[in-house]
């Protein structure tokens, strides 16, 4: 009886340690797997979202398999949602499109291209060149100007800075790649301040991009949707500030449109909309100029085809609206600053036959976006679900204006504003 008691007292401290290690890890372990199952879950998600609804597989050198092999471990061992947002963000980069992003950011985020950029530059003849500033903006009221080349950003040599930033999976490295990267950085974050160092007239010159901002998370203030006025002898005006998003615009274009109706000609002032908007605003103004019903941009959806092996696309349609057609003649102005539904207009524009295009190429967004939000962690991300075209053919992200203008040309560098001054000189020499 004895040993048969010791026996039964050994099996309950058994039981008991076992329940306490049950116990252990229900409160620890168990509940370390459920987060660590959450985040993979969702990058899950979104790896799976982006694979069957991205757009524009066909044009990059991305190997989308080894995305979800670099990451998934990482979002495996995240600790928390900042961490998970970070993995996302390093994800998304490896498909080098700026209209790919997550609606939500921390203050180590990269600010968004164009909409939080301030100077713009590329890859020209192996060396990286300021192309464009933005008018009032911290770069320019650091000095700096078209034409300078970059030597380094942050203390790191430019090269080195940009190839430390491009994405792991990216199997061919052109020029695309290295513009993505190299705009990225002079983008910067929200955090820490960039200074760069440039060449210029053979001369060294070292500029703090946002020492004239102050606050690194202040934006720029509109005071109004859009501006308008009568310049150089009867030419109407009008610019939109950013405000293609808003519906209520559309009142306040055609309030301007009918104040300016006996002008001689129109310019309209889309370089200052980097945020892109709706085809609601778009269809709203470009309504204002034609008489008949016509076909301003065509959309696929490549994705349909992948998976039925049946295209599908289709145009989509302005119709005229408003007490007047506008019919003299219209310009519209555009850089790299004109994004998605800016670029939307400015082709819409042009394949209408309604307006010439004046300036530099435009942001050179890809296609139509969709929203997606993972299950758990509810971390919202959009990118490009249709691709978007001129009608004739020609992808909207690579339309190029029919009056181009290269600002680091020197025979721009004493005009103030040699886009607007080309679009005045354009209305001018149509006698």
């Amino acid at each position: 009886p004895l040993a048969v008691m010791a026996i039964r007292h050994r099996h309950m401290k058994r039981d008991k340690i076992i329940f306490a290690s049950i116990s252990v890890l229900l409160l620890t372990g168990w509940t370390s797997f459920k987060n660590d199952t959450k985040y993979s879950d969702d990058f899950l998600e979104f790896w799976t979202d982006v694979k069957d609804n991205y757009a524009y597989f066909d044009k990059k050198h991305t190997d989308w398999n080894k995305v979800k092999t670099v990451y998934l471990p990482q979002a495996e061992n995240a600790q928390n949602e900042n961490e998970l947002i970070t993995i996302f963000e390093n994800a998304l980069e490896e498909l080098y499109d700026n209209h790919f992003s997550l609606n939500t950011n921390r203050q180590t985020s990269t600010r968004l291209v164009p909409t939080g950029l301030d100077v713009w530059a590329e890859w020209i003849n192996g060396k990286p060149i300021i192309t464009e500033v933005r008018k009032g903006f911290s770069a320019d009221k650091a000095g700096v100007k078209n034409g300078m080349e970059i030597v380094s950003i942050n203390g790191i040599p430019i090269e080195q800075a940009v190839n430390n930033r491009i994405g792991k999976c990216i199997i061919n490295i052109d020029t695309e790649v290295k513009n993505y990267a190299l705009r990225q950085l002079l983008a910067g974050t929200y955090l820490t301040q960039r200074v760069i160092v440039v060449k210029q007239n053979g001369k060294t010159i070292t500029i703090n991009l946002d020492e004239a901002n102050g606050n690194l998370t202040d934006t720029y203030k509109y005071n109004s949707l859009l501006d308008f006025k009568t310049i150089d002898n009867n030419i109407g005006y009008i610019k939109f500030n950013n405000s293609l998003g808003q519906t209520d615009v559309i009142q306040h274009f055609d309030s301007a449109l009918y104040q300016l109706k006996n002008t001689k000609a129109l310019i309209i002032e889309l370089r200052e909309t980097p945020s892109g908007g709706n085809s609601i605003v778009a269809r709203g103004i470009m309504s204002r100029f034609i008489s008949t019903e016509m076909a301003y941009q065509k959309h696929v959806l490549p994705n349909d085809e992948k998976k039925f092996k049946i295209k599908r696309s289709w145009f989509e349609i302005v119709s005229p609206r408003g007490a007047f057609i506008y019919d003299k003649q219209v310009i519209v102005l555009v850089n790299n600053w004109t994004g998605s539904m800016g670029e939307g207009i400015t082709i819409g524009f042009d394949a209408l036959g309604k307006a010439k295009i004046v300036g530099t190429k435009m942001a050179g967004l890809n296609g139509a976006i969709n929203g997606f939000q993972t299950s758990k962690t509810k971390i919202p991300y959009s990118f490009p679900t249709e691709q978007l075209y001129h009608i004739d053919g020609t992808p909207r992200e690579i339309f190029s204006p029919t009056n181009l203008i290269d600002l680091t040309n020197s025979k721009y560098k004493e005009m103030e504003d040699p886009i607007l001054t080309e679009g005045i000189n354009i209305i001018n020499a149509n006698k």
